[in-house]
């Protein structure tokens, strides 16, 4: 069985949207792209090469997978371009026919059920960059394994959020994090079960709150 992991760069308020720059994601009126680029550091890039130095396919949604389609192909002496390049891309959309970026493959209906069965079928975890509409769907249906947010200390306001309306009341198991010279908190969930929930009053106080 492979597992989804969920790569996403995140304001502290939950906005995922354009982090890279100007022309990046635009839907709404959304005036704050690019937020991201300017606090990146050392210790974010040794991050993300961990995370493309082991073997994985990409799941994206269909305005991610042109994004990276139209910078990745002709950025092949960047780090983490080769592996990016070389993954399949289990592309999920409804308009994409013919995608120029390979190996690619398109999903175009019956998405959760389809990417289940994804799941099962042997081959290297499957990395989610992005595609915040795609991830609504992923977290609706319990379909990601791991949450990795590079949570950066802006506040956005406004734009599309990683855990969005409707979002299953879950909790949460912190597994690895570390912090950037400039203040980027590098966390690491996974899917813990229900909520534990409980109280601070006494009981007997919370019994006559009760009543």
């Amino acid at each position: 069985m492979r597992k989804i992991i969920s790569s996403t760069f995140l304001s502290l308020d939950g906005v995922m949207q354009a982090p890279g720059g100007s022309g990046e994601d635009p839907d709404g009126g959304f005036d704050q792209e690019g937020w991201s680029v300017n606090y990146w550091d050392d210790r974010m890039g040794q991050v993300m090469t961990e995370l493309m130095g082991k073997p994985f396919d990409l799941l994206l949604g269909r305005k991610t997978y042109q994004i990276f389609a139209s910078y990745w192909p002709h950025a092949s002496e960047e780090e983490g371009a080769g592996p990016l390049n070389a993954a399949t891309k289990h592309v999920v959309s409804t308009t994409l026919k013919n995608p120029e970026w390979g190996p690619a493959v398109v999903i175009d209906q019956d998405v959760a059920t389809r990417i289940a069965q994804l799941k099962q079928e042997d081959g290297p975890e499957l990395q989610v960059h992005g595609s915040s509409q795609l991830l609504q769907t992923l977290i609706a249906h319990g379909l990601v394994d791991q949450y990795r947010l590079l949570i950066f200390p802006v506040l956005l306001g406004r734009g599309k959020r990683l855990f969005g309306d409707g979002v299953v009341p879950a909790g949460l198991r912190l597994v690895d994090s570390t912090t950037s010279t400039t203040g980027v908190i590098i966390a690491t969930y996974e899917p813990a079960g229900e909520i534990k929930l409980g109280t601070f009053a006494p009981e007997q106080a919370a019994a006559a709150e009760v009543e």
